[in-house]
């Protein structure tokens, strides 16, 4: 078993899923705290300098460029430890299996097989005969973004062992709470010293992201007055019933499960309550930045509408913006996506970019004024049992790394070696 793989698996196996409910703090959860303790143990094992666990979960470590790269920028390599919280995650149970054709099956659950296919993932008919990691079905994986984690672990393994390898100075970064819109929103910038990074959190081999939506969340709270059922009429107020209306006047078709490319969506995530108290939730995504603004508008306009047909303001609504579509602050820096595809062809991989129908913590970064496109992780079904990621793929994914720090061993065509504006551009 190779060194990212073994890695891998050792990660999976640890719980460590945020938590919606309590994103007032980071971590959301204690266990996220688990596997930063492990990564950061790897880190020291391979020799990495600087290594540090703080009390937000985050892990951070530095590694020192090679000889006559010393005085170039700072490259940043990010991966998130926390993993999907939509899908039972505990325990894990990692495994490799051989795939040989038609359905890849994780594991039986009640009586259920757990399956997928490549009428699910066209892009499973490519694997036949190779190695994959998945689960036994009874939870997911964690491949978003523990693959990405164990990649770029691997990649210093890889300059231990020969030094002789060209990179500039890295900073490496483990964050948690991305799968709740965290956006790595307490990592010092200034002193962790990166000019650029990549997220390494993609799916399929050859990833190369560098636009995603626009988003934000929305979180509606309706009350109503409670009355005996049988004695209701004219005085009863149903709190879920209040929610339900606003919930019919979103655009039906205008939902994730029948929306691709650029097509943007609301997403009723959570619905809970009762006739007298009641809270719902949405995620709101668009890649275009006018038709989001309307997206909020829109939302709003329909809890007004409940409210005037009720007499009363029975329904509020806050939203709260995540993250921004980064594409227009990478594009000026374009030797960012040019060398990681030309990364990816070294090693045999056909680059690709598409619209991410998601985020990364890259997204938020990017705003911060750190240039952070992402790339995969190699992962596929992500956020839920079916999840899996394919063992060669993660090996290719060490090697793209490693030809990746190579091209910023020398000085990038029209940038300056030095920057003495970029940490007061960092806020």
């Amino acid at each position: 078993m190779t060194d990212v793989i073994e890695r891998f698996l050792r990660y999976a196996e640890i719980s460590s899923q945020s938590d919606p409910l309590n994103a007032a703090q980071t971590p959301s959860t204690l266990t996220q705290f688990d596997v930063a303790e492990v990564v950061a143990n790897d880190l020291l094992a391979v020799g990495a300098l600087d290594v540090r666990v703080d009390e937000h979960a985050y892990v951070t470590a530095h590694w020192p460029a090679s000889s006559g790269a010393e005085d170039l920028p700072c490259l940043g390599l990010i991966a998130h430890i926390d993993t999907a919280w939509q899908a039972h995650e505990n325990p894990v149970h990692p495994r490799v299996v051989l795939y040989e054709g038609g359905d890849l099956v994780m594991g039986e659950v009640d009586g259920r097989v757990v399956k997928t296919s490549p009428a699910e993932v066209p892009a499973l008919a490519g694997y036949v005969g190779q190695e994959i990691v998945c689960t036994d079905g009874t939870s997911l994986l964690g491949g978003d973004d523990k693959a990405g984690v164990a990649e770029i672990v691997s990649l210093l393994v890889r300059l231990a062992a020969d030094p002789s390898l060209p990179h500039p100075r890295l900073a490496i970064a483990f964050v948690p709470d991305e799968e709740i819109g965290h956006g790595a929103e307490l990592l010092d910038l200034g002193a962790w010293g990166a000019r650029w990074a990549y997220t390494v959190d993609g799916g399929m081999l050859g990833e190369v992201s560098y636009e995603t939506f626009n988003a934000a969340e929305a979180k509606l709270r309706a009350r109503g007055e409670a009355v005996h059922p049988g004695y209701a009429k004219g005085l009863l107020v149903n709190a879920l019933e209040l929610l339900l209306k606003v919930h019919a006047q979103l655009p039906p078709l205008e939902r994730p499960e029948f929306t691709e490319g650029r097509e943007g969506y609301f997403f009723l995530d959570r619905f809970e309550g009762s006739n007298e108290t009641a809270a719902s939730e949405y995620i709101i995504r668009d890649h275009d930045r006018e038709r989001f603004e309307g997206r909020k508008r829109e939302l709003e306009d329909a809890v007004a509408l409940v409210n005037a047909e009720q007499g009363g303001d029975y329904v509020t609504i806050s939203i709260r913006d995540e993250y921004q579509n980064m594409r227009e602050a990478i594009e000026p820096h374009a030797h960012l996506v040019e060398n990681a595809r030309l990364a990816f062809e070294d090693c045999g991989v056909t680059p690709y970019s598409e619209p991410v129908r998601g985020g990364t913590d890259g997204a938020r970064l990017t705003f911060r004024g750190l240039p952070c496109p992402n790339l995969s992780a190699c992962s596929f079904n992500a956020h839920g049992p079916k999840e899996f990621v394919p063992v060669k793929d993660m090996e290719t994914m060490v090697d793209v790394l490693v030809d990746l720090v190579g091209r910023y061993a020398v000085p990038q065509p029209g940038v300056e070696a030095s920057d003495p504006d970029r940490t007061a551009a960092l806020v």
